[in-house]
């Protein structure tokens, strides 16, 4: 077997013993490098979480190692260390200890050979991340990171001998943690990716769930109420691959005299407008004024159906398009017939539907997210949250 196949068989045995990591690992792109020391989170441009992983180091470890490995990363997800920028901080040492601590106590194979946050603070030595690791302290079991921080700050300041530099030298970490809270996107977006994908973890995956880690989920999501323009750039972050070219910004690897090549991505989108509802035009200009603004900056394949009771229009949708947008319909509501057409004939990736609700929920078997108006209809929301999830409606604001 190869070292890159070493990794999905990892993930596949994984699947095997937890739902839970299985559908997680849904939302992680697996990326072998040689350059990475052994393994590497972090968040895409495109707002994808990516790992990367040496395929030659972890083909000399014991598949056991590279399942806990596995579980370490995806808790590191879970418990939004993500969001904690650790790389430039002054006790980054203490970051990186206490955020393993906190995701290695429900990772038996880990924690079977970790040793207490006190104890290694104490001795003034790391971990080696090979035999012994790092678990809580002896009198805190299932706290956060942020705990373990706080109460490890205050820990030295009472043991004045202890050197973190000392203490960082002696430290061998599996995993890099250098990537956390740097994002070339704005940070609100990636937590709104972050709950999203909590959320439906957390919806879907029970089964299988470490004891205790459902306290920790709920943590991060104690502000349920997503940002509806950050969904909205979500949505389009997942793209596909329609080519590639060449261009002389990027170095050839093969050959320095020649230009390299490029990767172009786009996402096939449908945006369905419902046309027979009682949206108001403030409404209807800042929502095609966020799709016009996402369009531009990810140059995204849209089209754009009006439904009403049938399907009223079907165009594709270029930027500026919006504002002298006729609209066609003002009947009954029916959404269903615009997503069936969709589906059928366009087959995009996701469907966007901008509606006021006050309709039968359609029958969507691609992703899909509803933006409702303020003026919405409270049952479609919670029958549309039931079935496609809490992440699958925003509302304007």
């Amino acid at each position: 077997m190869k070292n890159e196949e070493l990794m999905e068989r990892a993930v596949f045995e994984l699947g095997k013993d937890s739902p839970f990591y299985n559908f997680l690992l849904l939302f992680v792109d697996r990326i072998p490098s040689s350059a990475t020391r052994t393994v590497r989170l972090r968040v895409t441009s495109r707002g994808r979480f990516q790992l990367l992983y040496n395929p030659d180091v972890l083909g000399n470890k014991p598949m056991v190692f590279t399942k806990a490995l596995l579980k370490h990363e995806c808790l590191h997800i879970v418990n939004g260390h993500i969001l904690i920028p650790v790389n430039k901080s002054r006790e980054k040492v203490v970051w990186d200890l206490s955020m393993d601590a906190a995701v290695n106590q429900y990772i038996p194979e880990l924690d079977a050979f970790s040793l207490p946050l006190d104890s290694l603070l104490s001795e003034g030595c790391g971990t080696d991340n090979e035999r012994f690791f790092v678990g809580p302290p002896m009198a805190y079991p299932g706290e956060t990171a942020e705990f373990y921080h706080s109460w490890a700050l205050d820990f030295m300041g009472k043991k004045r001998s202890i050197d973190l530099e000392l203490l960082e030298s002696s430290l061998s970490r599996v995993d890099s943690h250098e990537d956390f809270g740097s994002f070339e996107l704005p940070k609100e977006f990636i937590e709104d990716l972050l709950k999203q994908v909590i959320s439906e973890t957390l919806e879907k995956a029970r089964t299988g769930m470490p004891e205790g880690l459902e306290e920790v989920m709920k943590l991060v999501l104690d502000n349920p109420v997503l940002d509806w323009r950050n969904m909205i750039r979500r949505f389009f972050g997942s793209s596909t691959y329609v080519g590639r070219y060449r261009t002389p910004m990027r170095p050839n690897r093969r050959y320095d005299d020649q230009p390299g090549w490029k990767s172009d991505y786009a996402a096939k989108l449908v945006v369905v407008v419902d046309t027979s509802g009682s949206v108001i035009e403030d409404e209807f200009n800042a929502f095609f004024g966020e799709i016009d603004a996402v369009a531009r900056i990810t140059d995204s394949r849209i089209w754009l159906v009006q439904v009403d009771e049938t399907v009223q229009s079907v165009m594709k949708y270029s930027k500026g398009m919006w504002r002298d947008l006729k609209l066609v319909g003002r009947g009954e509501t029916d959404l269903q017939p615009a997503i069936d057409y969709s589906q059928e004939n366009l087959r995009p990736e996701g469907l966007i539907i901008f509606t006021d609700g006050y309709t039968d929920l359609p029958s969507v078997t691609r992703r899909v997210l509803f933006v409702l108006s303020k003026s919405h209809n409270p049952d479609f929301v919670s029958e549309a949250r039931s079935i496609y999830g809490k992440s699958s409606v925003v509302f304007l604001s």
